[in-house]
């Protein structure tokens, strides 16, 4: 596959500000692109910018990726204050930790919008941009889309969702040269994972991360496998890597099931004919 230079690239985060979103970008920022920094606490984005130079490099946008209206109004000013988009990174989340027994339905409700609809509003809303510059679309999933740990349904529902939904996703964008990868890092050192580390429950399940298979890695390693993925424009990224047979396993059979059962000719038929009849 061909290295995909992220020099003078222009990449979308949401979530910008956060302990991941702010490492992501210095990263970027080192690779030579230009930032277009998505987030609900504006001052905050504000001031990251100003942190990487002058607005021709990076600029913030206050974001609700729980309002379409909100990113779709974001994307159109980044596209045209930059002149395009060629990466959107699908950042923002939370994380509740609490047995559903006790688990407000509002909670799981908030959660399920920011995690994954929220992946789906700044994919969707990304697109017609990235799509000009045939692109990357990378939303960060976790390792619990595939281990679903307990007290997590929320969560690990949402996770498997992202990377379910980067999976179909893909498949409708391959014929129009966009990329589309997911995320799945193990447990990293966080300001989320601080407050994680906080509660009881949470330490009683996972021992606060400090061995076994609940072991942290560092943030850096995290962030060097979000770049080489977008540098190679992969499917998914899994970090660290010995966690990739555990990853591999729930889709071991994708790819034949995806050669076999849905050929590319009759995707983009299947596009069109929807597009016809359809306006959802």
């Amino acid at each position: 596959m061909s290295y995909y230079d992220l020099s003078g690239r222009v990449v979308v985060i949401t979530g910008s500000t956060g302990g991941l979103g702010s490492a992501i970008a210095k990263s970027l920022h080192y690779k030579g692109a230009k930032l277009a920094l998505l987030d609900l606490d504006i001052q905050a984005a504000s001031a990251q910018a100003k942190t990487f130079g002058g607005s021709d490099i990076a600029e913030a946008w206050e974001v609700d990726v729980c309002s379409f209206e909100s990113l779709e109004t974001a994307m159109a000013a980044a596209a045209k204050h930059f002149g395009r988009i060629d990466v959107v990174i699908a950042n923002a989340g939370i994380e509740i930790v609490a047995p559903m027994a006790t688990l407000s339905p509002k909670s799981f409700d908030s959660l399920i919008d920011i995690n994954l609809n929220g992946v789906w509003r700044t994919f969707k809303t990304g697109l017609p941009y990235v799509q000009q510059q045939k692109g990357y679309l990378m939303a960060i999933s976790s390792m619990a889309a595939f281990v679903h740990s307990p007290l997590q349904s929320a969560y690990t529902a949402s996770k498997a969702g992202v990377w379910a939904m980067c999976d179909s996703i893909r498949l409708e964008l391959k014929h129009l040269g966009v990329g589309v990868g997911s995320v799945h890092p193990t447990f990293f050192k966080t300001p989320m994972v601080d407050q994680m580390h906080a509660d009881p429950a949470a330490r009683k399940l996972w021992g606060g991360n400090e061995g076994g298979l609940w072991k942290m890695v560092t943030i850096d390693a995290v962030v060097d496998g979000i770049i080489q993925g977008i540098e190679q424009r992969k499917d998914m990224i899994v970090v660290p890597r010995q966690n990739l047979p555990i990853a591999n396993a729930p889709g071991m059979f994708r790819k034949i099931i995806e050669k076999l059962g849905f050929k590319q000719h009759d995707v983009v038929e299947a596009i069109a004919l929807s597009d016809m009849s359809n306006k959802h």
